[in-house]
C-alpha cells in the first residue's frame, strides 16, 4: 500500500508540474498576442518606442528629394495633374515660390495642403526637411 501512495504522489506531481509548464506557455502565448503592434509617435515629440524624435518614426534616416519626389510627388506633379508645377519648369515654379516667399512659403503650403494637394501632398510621415528636399528637387531652387 505504501508503493502504491508514492507512485500515486509521484503521478500527482508530475502532472501538476505538467499542468504549471502548461499554463505558462498559454500566459506567454496570451500576452504575445496581446502585445501592441505598434506605437503612433507625433511629429516634434519623442517617441520612445522608435527610440525618439520624428526621425526615427519616419523610418530611420532622412529620406532623399528624389525619393520623396518619386515616391509621393511624382503622380501630379509629373504630369501637372490639376495646374500642379510640373517637375523641372522652373518657370513655374519660381513664379510660386516668389508668389509665396520662396523656397520656405513653398514648403509651408506643401505641409499645410493647396488647392487639391493635401496636407504634405501624400506623405504624412515626410519631415519639413525631406519635404523641403523635394521641392527643390522638382523646382530647381
Amino acid at each position: 500500500m505504501n508503493l502504491i501512495k508514492k507512485i500515486l504522489v509521484a503521478q500527482t506531481a508530475v502532472v501538476a508540474l505538467w499542468a504549471m509548464s502548461a499554463q505558462a506557455a498559454t500566459d506567454e502565448a496570451i500576452a504575445e498576442r496581446l502585445k501592441p503592434v505598434g506605437e503612433v509617435c507625433v511629429q516634434g515629440q519623442e517617441c520612445a518606442a522608435a527610440g525618439g524624435g520624428a526621425a526615427a518614426a519616419a523610418g530611420s534616416a532622412a529620406r532623399s528629394g528624389e525619393e520623396i519626389y518619386g515616391k509621393f510627388c511624382t503622380a501630379c506633379h509629373g504630369s501637372g495633374l490639376l495646374n500642379a508645377p510640373k517637375s523641372g519648369d522652373s518657370a513655374a515654379w519660381s513664379a510660386r515660390a516668389d508668389a509665396k516667399g520662396g523656397v520656405d512659403g513653398l514648403l509651408k503650403s506643401a505641409i499645410n495642403g493647396l488647392n487639391a494637394m493635401p496636407p504634405k501632398g501624400t506623405c504624412g510621415d515626410c519631415s519639413d526637411d525631406e519635404l523641403k528636399g523635394a521641392i527643390k528637387h522638382m523646382s530647381g531652387l
